[in-house]
């Protein structure tokens, strides 16, 4: 099997850092390309909260604008090559917009950790990985990075 392309999606947390090296090492050994894609959620639940719609919208995107900027730093930092890597902001559910990427893209293979925000996060939007891990089209690396050598 050859994995020519090969998703990581971020969330920007401490624990994004510790999954690069199983990308970039997968990536060396079969001549991929790292396809970065940060998923920024939609606050559409709000919208019934009397909070005006285009106070919602304009968030939202400032949210977008403001991950591409962090997911360019983080490839930067993180990257022998960062011009080789393609990076993406996309807004919506994760796991929806992961796999509506995954197939848009052609992507072969997925690598993203286990964990990542944690607490009330992780508690109202439910594991991402998990979701995943079920759903996807590809095969998938599940990495949890706090048990990393």
């Amino acid at each position: 099997m050859k994995f020519d392309k090969i998703l990581l999606p971020v969330d920007l947390s401490e624990s994004s850092p510790k999954i690069v090296p199983y990308a970039t090492g997968i990536a060396e050994k079969f001549g991929s390309k790292i396809h970065i894609l940060f998923v920024a959620r939609v606050f559409q639940y709000f919208a019934g909260m009397y909070v005006p719609h285009p106070s919602i919208n304009k968030f939202e995107n400032e949210v977008a604008e403001g991950a591409l900027k962090s997911l360019e730093e983080f490839t930067r930092k993180y990257f022998k090559n960062p011009e080789s890597i393609t990076t993406a902001v996309v807004k919506g559910d994760a796991a929806e917009q992961i796999i509506k990427y995954i197939e848009d893209q052609g992507i072969d293979l997925l690598i993203m950790g286990t964990h990542g925000r944690k607490g009330l996060d992780k508690l109202v939007f439910g594991s991402v990985a998990e979701k995943l891990s079920k759903t996807t089209p590809v095969p998938i690396m599940l990495i949890n990075p706090y048990k990393v050598r």
